[in-house]
C-alpha cells in the first residue's frame, strides 16, 4: 500500500520546527539529567543501607571479641533478627555459633596471611536471605587465636534499593512526558508573536509598506525584535516616498525647462518672419546649462542617496574658496559683498564639493538679497565657522528646518527660472554632513537670513 505523501512532509514540517528542536533538546537533556540522577540515588542509598549493616556486623563482632578475650564466651551465642554469628578455631572447629546456624560448618575461610579482617558479600549461606555481608575477623583469644564470622542479610537493602529503582522507572518517564508537554505548550505560546510577524511580513508586498508587523507587550527579544522591524519598515517606506517625490519632483523640473524650449521652437517655426534667432539662441542656452545644473544636483543626490559618494580628504583654505566665488558674485553685479570678517581658515574635506557649499550659499543670498552679502568666516573652538548673510525678507520660524529639503521654494510664486529647482540648500546639507559638520539657520539674524556652516577644523 503506498504510503500517504502528505504524511511525511507534515512529520518534516513538525520536525523542523525551532519549537519542536528547543522540545526535543530540553526533554533529552532533563532525561539525562534525571537518568544520572536517578542512578546516582539508587546507587547512594545502597551504598548507604550497606553502610548501615557493616556498622552494624562490626559491633556485633565488637561484642563478640570481648567475650572471646574474657573467656565469657557462651556456646551458643545470642544474635539478632537477621544475623549469623560464629565463633570457629584456624583449623575450621566451631567453638560457638548462633542458633539458627546450628551444627553449620565455618561461615567462611580466616582472614588470608596475617591480615585481622576482611569484610564482603556472599550467597548461599544457611537462610532464606540470598545475599550476606559477611564479616571476619581473627582475634586472640585465652586459649589462641580464634576467628569471628558475623553476617548480615542484605534483603533490606536489595527491597529498599529495588522499590526506589521501580518508583523511578516509572518517575523518571513521567516526569519527562509532563515536561516535554509543557515546553511545547510553552515554547508554542513563546512563539506565536514570531508566527504572527512572519505570516503578517509574508502578505506585504512592494506597494503596501503601510502595513506593520504585531508588536507584543514587554521588553522581550521578540518584542524588540517586533519594534526593530516596524522601525525598518517605516525607514522603507519614509525612503520609498521619498524616492517617489523625488522622482516626481524631478520629473516636473525637468519638464519645465522642456516645455520652455520647446515653445520658443514652435513659435520660431510659426512665425519664421518674425522670428529673432539670437535672441531663441540665447534663450535655449540659458535653459540648457539651467538643465545641466538640474541634472548635476540630480545626479549628486543620487550618488549621495546610494551610498557611492567618495570624497577627497585634503587639507583646503576655505577662504580661499570663499574669496574665489566672491570674485564671481562681484563680478554679476547684483550685489555688494561684504567680507571684511573672512579671515584663514583650514579644513580637511574636497575642495570641489566644499566649493559647491559656498557657491549654493551665496547664490541662495544672492537670489534673496535686496542689496548686500554678507560673509564671515572665522575659527572657534576646533572648528572652521562660515556664515553667510542677506538683506532680503527672511525665513518664516516654522521654515527653518523644511528650507534644506528637496525640491522646496519657500515662496509658491517663485519659478525654477527666478528660483532654482530647490535642490542647492538640500545638496549642501548633504556635503556639510558628510564632511562631519552641520548647517543651520541662525534664529537671531534680522534682517534677512543667515546660514551658518560648521566642519572641523584640519589638524
Amino acid at each position: 500500500m503506498p504510503a500517504d505523501p502528505k504524511g511525511p512532509s507534515r512529520l518534516r514540517q513538525v520536525t523542523g520546527t525551532v519549537r519542536f528542536r528547543v522540545t526535543a533538546l530540553a526533554v533529552v537533556a532533563v532525561a539525562v539529567v534525571l537518568l544520572a540522577t536517578g542512578m546516582g540515588l539508587v546507587t547512594a542509598q545502597r551504598r548507604l543501607l550497606t553502610d548501615n549493616v557493616e556498622e552494624l556486623i562490626r559491633q556485633r563482632a565488637d561484642d563478640l571479641a570481648a567475650l572471646v578475650s574474657s573467656g565469657q564466651l557462651p556456646a551458643t551465642l545470642t544474635h539478632t533478627e537477621g544475623t549469623l554469628e560464629q565463633v570457629v578455631t584456624p583449623d575450621g572447629k566451631v567453638l560457638a555459633a548462633s542458633p539458627n546456624l546450628g551444627a553449620t560448618p565455618p561461615l567462611g575461610p580466616p582472614p588470608p596471611g596475617d591480615g585481622t579482617e576482611t569484610v564482603g558479600t556472599v550467597e548461599h549461606l544457611p537462610s532464606d536471605a540470598a545475599r550476606f555481608l559477611l564479616l571476619t575477623r581473627r582475634v586472640q583469644g585465652r586459649q589462641g587465636p580464634v576467628v569471628l564470622h558475623v553476617a548480615s542479610a542484605l534483603d533490606d537493602v536489595e527491597e529498599s534499593a529495588n522499590v526506589l529503582t521501580a518508583t523511578l522507572t516509572i518517575a523518571i518517564p513521567a516526569v519527562t512526558v509532563i515536561l516535554a508537554v509543557l515546553i511545547w505548550r510553552l515554547v508554542g505560546r513563546t512563539l506565536r508573536p514570531v508566527e504572527a510577524i512572519r505570516a503578517e511580513v509574508a502578505h506585504m508586498s512592494g506597494t503596501d509598506l503601510g502595513r506593520r508587523v504585531p508588536q507584543p507587550d514587554g521588553d522581550d527579544e521578540i518584542a524588540r525584535l517586533a519594534r526593530t522591524m516596524n522601525a525598518m519598515l517605516d525607514r522603507v517606506e519614509d525612503a520609498n516616498n521619498r524616492h517617489q517625490r523625488f522622482v516626481a519632483d524631478a520629473s516636473h523640473e525637468l519638464r519645465t525647462p522642456l516645455a520652455r524650449i520647446r515653445s520658443e521652437l514652435e513659435v520660431d517655426l510659426a512665425h519664421p518672419d518674425t522670428a529673432d534667432r539670437a535672441d531663441t539662441q540665447r534663450g535655449m542656452l540659458e535653459e540648457a546649462i539651467g538643465l545641466q545644473r538640474l541634472v548635476e544636483d540630480l545626479l549628486h543626490l543620487a550618488r549621495s542617496d546610494a551610498g557611492a559618494h567618495p570624497a577627497r580628504r585634503e587639507a583646503v583654505d576655505l577662504d580661499d574658496i570663499v574669496f574665489r566665488d566672491v570674485s564671481r558674485l562681484r563680478a554679476d553685479g547684483r550685489v555688494t559683498v561684504d567680507v571684511a570678517a573672512v579671515s584663514g581658515a583650514q579644513v580637511l574635506g574636497d575642495p570641489d564639493q566644499l566649493a559647491r557649499v559656498v557657491r549654493n550659499l551665496t547664490d541662495n543670498a544672492a537670489r534673496h538679497a535686496r542689496t548686500t552679502v554678507t560673509i564671515t568666516l572665522t575659527e572657534h573652538e576646533e572648528t572652521a565657522v562660515l556664515s553667510v548673510a542677506d538683506d532680503g525678507p527672511g525665513i518664516p520660524a516654522d521654515q527653518r528646518q523644511q528650507v534644506f529639503e528637496r525640491f522646496v521654494r519657500l515662496d509658491d510664486a517663485r519659478t525654477a527660472a527666478t528660483g532654482g529647482a530647490g535642490l542647492g540648500l538640500a545638496i549642501t546639507r548633504d556635503i556639510v554632513q558628510r564632511h562631519h559638520g552641520t548647517i543651520v539657520v541662525d534664529p537671531s539674524h534680522h534682517p534677512g537670513s543667515r546660514l551658518v556652516v560648521t566642519l572641523p577644523i584640519a589638524p
